[in-house]
């Protein structure tokens, strides 16, 4: 495949085609990313019921490198290192947003729209590396670092006004 939207068939022909397309939320036919990113929520909630803390941040970290393979796996396979449909970094992004944002609703609203503005705009240095890694890691690391970006804001607002 080379720059097509990924179908239900290709969704089920690999197990990390699975994963990376976000269970299928990355066949979502406008703005993937955001329902990926939608995706991280429910996850969250369903991880913090099952797991203590430390446990739920080792399956973050997990995730993300989970996320290396499957998203290299699947940007070859599609023949776009960071196609659209790729959500798994969004997911796993916005997990450790949440994972330190907590479960407030006003809160993660709040993350919610900061993240996603980081990852479409992609300030320096995501832009920079986005363009340079064409690969799982640079898939998962742009994210990351919008993820590092949301939670400096949520930091200073806490700073200046909490």
């Amino acid at each position: 495949m080379t720059n097509k939207a990924p179908t239900l068939r290709f969704l089920l022909s690999h197990p990390a085609h699975f994963i990376a397309l976000g269970f299928g939320a990355g066949l979502a036919p406008v703005a993937p990313g955001t329902f990926g990113t939608l995706l991280a929520i429910p996850i969250a909630i369903a991880l913090r019921a099952t797991l203590p803390d430390p446990f739920l941040f080792v399956a973050i970290v997990a995730f993300a490198l989970i996320g290396i393979w499957v998203c290299g796996i699947t940007g070859r396979d599609l023949g776009v290192p960071d196609h659209g449909g790729i959500v798994w970094d969004e997911v796993v992004a916005f997990l450790l947003v949440l994972y330190f944002v907590g479960d407030d609703a006003l809160r993660v609203a709040i993350a919610f729209l900061l993240f996603r503005l980081f990852d479409i705009f992609k300030p320096p240095p995501i832009r920079q590396l986005d363009r340079a890694m064409k690969n799982g890691t640079g898939v998962m690391l742009d994210d990351l670092l919008a993820a590092g970006y949301t939670l400096l804001v949520f930091a200073l607002w806490q700073r200046l006004f909490g």
